[in-house]
């Protein structure tokens, strides 16, 4: 029996995704890097393959059901569980604004990718979730979703105006409390992780956090231990008001 942990991270080909990978693989788990270009799948493979990281490519675009099935079904096959799921693909829509001039297609493509797809792939998922012995589940959230926060008009976050990115991740932080919710006493912990504003394409390049330190949060709460909360999320610097 494969005693070896298994860990799936969508969108993992870049960017914060990437270095959860990394952590994952340097903390012994087999990772698989879920990307829907397989191309950009391969080449992220590549680099962790030759950090010595046990990485494996495997093609999830999480808005296409037929993809997201067929992962399920491949991760079945190779290993029959899946002991970490770590939702972290997001849009932020071309066009994503304020409330008063977002276009309604930004904001489906928002929910499309951002909330329904999380749902589809952690959906499919969570049979082989519930095999692993102690499973655990990070959605990756921001503090852009946290109403405190944007709700305060001191704060830095009440002037970015996107509703399409801060919305759908309102939403991601409400199916993580529920889902913790329906699983609690199963032994699978679910939270969700804020990585802060970090030096990605989606945070801008001139971003003070790197992907290293975004990472770190979310690698904890995927390594939690049987006493670990659930339906909470989580910054660097503790649990996050929302």
């Amino acid at each position: 029996m494969n005693t070896t942990k298994i860990a799936l991270v969508t969108g993992a080909n870049k960017g914060i995704g990437k270095e959860i990978a990394r952590q994952l693989g340097q903390a012994g788990f087999t990772v698989l890097v879920g990307s829907r270009d397989l191309a950009r799948g391969e080449l992220a493979v590549k680099e962790l393959v030759a950090e010595g990281i046990d990485a494996i490519r495997i093609q999830l675009e999480v808005t296409d059901e037929k993809s997201v099935r067929s992962a399920a079904e491949w991760i079945e096959t190779a290993y029959g569980r899946l002991d970490v799921l770590v939702n972290n693909a997001a849009i932020i829509p071309a066009g994503d604004d304020a409330v008063s001039e977002v276009g309604i297609g930004v904001l489906r493509e928002a929910f499309e990718t951002n909330v329904l797809g999380l749902v589809s792939v952690t959906q499919a998922m969570l049979p082989l979730l519930s095999r692993a012995e102690r499973a655990r589940v990070v959605n990756m959230s921001t503090s852009l979703a946290s109403f405190a926060q944007v709700g305060d008009p001191e704060s830095r976050m009440s002037t970015v105006l996107t509703l399409g990115y801060n919305s759908s991740k309102a939403a991601v932080n409400m199916v993580t409390v529920m889902l913790a919710n329906e699983l609690r006493g199963t032994g699978i912990l679910v939270n969700a992780a804020d990585p802060g504003n970090c030096a990605t394409d989606m945070g801008g390049w001139d971003a003070a956090r790197t992907p290293e330190e975004g990472a770190a949060v979310a690698v904890r709460l995927a390594t939690l231990g049987p006493d670990g909360p659930t339906g909470e999320v989580y910054a660097e610097e503790g649990r996050l008001l929302w």
